[in-house]
């Protein structure tokens, strides 16, 4: 599977959030997008990863950066996670993991000497014009936030 590379364009999408809203890459034009993509809903790594972008959403956004969130997840699944931790923003299902093969995050995973086929938690940060600007594959649950960080401050030379 291919990984993303700073400067490739972004792969095009158009999924459910957990309202039942559409949301297109192309809605982020002209703003950068941090979006990230974790297994399943309310397990305890992707809770962890999901309140840290959460506790850090205003802070972004100050940056001009808007946050999504990704899994295969149905969109029903993903309103009780948003309403159980009040993440508030943007959590897209993509339970055919169409978005995830093209973004190169459905992997073949291995745990306990069981291989499987999963989600490999990864972020993404993407620039006004829907290009990658910063590509992490296997993440950490607390490093997507730094990382974000790091990159926006890397980028205005801080």
């Amino acid at each position: 599977m291919n990984e993303l590379r700073p400067g490739d364009s972004a792969p095009d999408f158009s999924l459910l959030d957990q309202h039942g809203n559409t949301v297109k890459l192309s809605d982020f034009k002209g703003r950068k997008l941090l979006l990230y993509f974790y297994p399943e809903a309310d397990t305890p790594g992707c809770t962890t990863q999901s309140s840290e972008v959460r506790d850090a959403k205003e802070e972004l956004a100050s940056l001009g950066v808007d946050v999504l969130g990704m899994s295969p997840d149905k969109p029903f699944a993903q309103a009780r996670f948003d309403d159980k931790f009040s993440l508030g923003f943007p959590l897209l299902s993509d339970p055919d993991r169409a978005v995830a093969q093209a973004y190169g995050v459905w992997r073949e995973r291995s745990m306990h000497g069981r291989t499987y086929m999963g989600i490999l938690r990864s972020s993404f940060l993407i620039d006004e014009d829907g290009r990658i600007e910063r590509a992490w594959y296997k993440v950490a649950p607390r490093d997507t936030v730094p990382n974000a960080r790091e990159a926006l401050a890397e980028r205005s030379g801080a």
